[in-house]
């Protein structure tokens, strides 16, 4: 090879990269157990399954879930995110069950908070696990009602506020629920307890195994009428701006891995929190390369959560919650 003379490089950003100490120096996004919130499943029967459809996960009995919530507490995780399996006698049309002050989440809600007072409970606020049409809303000739589900909603959410939830979470979509649950909880009693909406939901296939986990799918049709575009961005900027002049106190976008631009744009559009949701889908991606040995699970899953927070999240809902915390301690 010709001796040919040395550039002067004006600048080297290898330096900043050198070992790694340096690296962690100039590190711009920094993971944490604080940032997680541990989704887990529930049922009102004795004993603990695994779920099918989310190897790795669990659906728990009331004693289960008390002690799986306190392990993730004590690892640094702050807050627990609940989802009922109902059984199928207690499902109806109209989910009547969300209103029963001694049902299963208001009895995992009082429970968690005598055991774990400083954990955030946070609770979903839909139908779909107590409809007997698997839907997020009241069904009526094939169209889901708006209106008619909110109240229900309503009352759902002031029975699990009533039990001590900290955080309410309406992942339904259903148009002007944030401000009704607002005026509901504060008539209430509960002007304290936080809304976590879950503004940009898009209608995804990412969510199949969640699915399974709570045999919540619909009984018929699919759930587009009111979960968002896939395709759409300014869709999500105009739901954002509504939840916040609602009363919104987070804003949540789901899925999170394929929706980064989405977080990105929410992060510069509002000064609100911003919640991402690693939804099953994305999950299971990890969980089955990592089974086969494609992929390392701990380093992959640690790259997409910390990926999630760059692009803007303040707090990811992920299933890796609990293993993560262990990997960042």
């Amino acid at each position: 090879m010709p001796n040919l003379p040395l550039y002067d490089l004006p600048e080297r950003p290898r330096r900043n990269r050198k070992s790694p100490g340096v690296r962690a120096l100039v590190r711009e996004t920094a993971l944490s157990p604080s940032d997680l919130i541990y989704p887990l499943f529930l049922h009102g029967g004795a004993g603990d399954e695994p779920i099918d459809s989310m190897p790795g996960c669990t659906r728990w009995s009331l004693d289960g879930l008390v002690k799986e919530a306190g392990e993730a507490h004590a690892l640094g995780v702050p807050a627990v995110v609940l989802f009922p399996k109902i059984d199928d006698a207690l499902k109806s049309p109209r989910g009547d069950e969300v209103a029963n002050p001694d049902g299963l989440i208001p009895q995992a809600i009082r429970a968690l908070k005598q055991t774990h007072p400083d954990l955030i409970v946070t609770t979903d606020v839909a139908l779909d696990p107590y409809s007997s049409d698997g839907h997020d809303g009241i069904v009526e000739d094939g169209e889901i009602l708006n209106d008619e589900t909110i109240q229900v909603l309503a009352t759902q959410a002031c029975v699990q506020a009533d039990a001590g939830a900290d955080i309410i979470a309406p992942s339904d979509m259903m148009d002007g629920r944030i401000g009704a649950l607002r005026a509901a909880l504060d008539s209430a009693g509960h002007p304290g307890v936080s809304l976590m909406s879950y503004t940009a939901k898009y209608a995804s296939a990412f969510y199949g195994p969640f699915r399974g986990a709570l045999d919540s799918a619909p009984k018929a049709g699919d759930k587009k009428t009111y979960q968002m575009d896939p395709a759409n961005i300014r869709e999500a900027l105009r739901e954002a701006s509504l939840d916040e002049g609602e009363g919104a106190d987070i804003l949540m976008v789901k899925p999170a891995l394929a929706y980064l631009d989405i977080i990105l744009r929410l992060r510069e559009s509002t000064a609100l929190p911003i919640a991402a949701y690693q939804v099953s889908g994305e999950y299971l991606m990890i969980k089955a390369a990592s089974k086969d040995g494609w992929v390392d699970e701990k380093n992959v899953a640690l790259e997409a959560l910390t990926g999630i927070k760059r692009a803007g999240a303040d707090m990811i809902l992920t299933y890796f919650a609990k293993d993560a915390a262990k990997w960042l301690a």
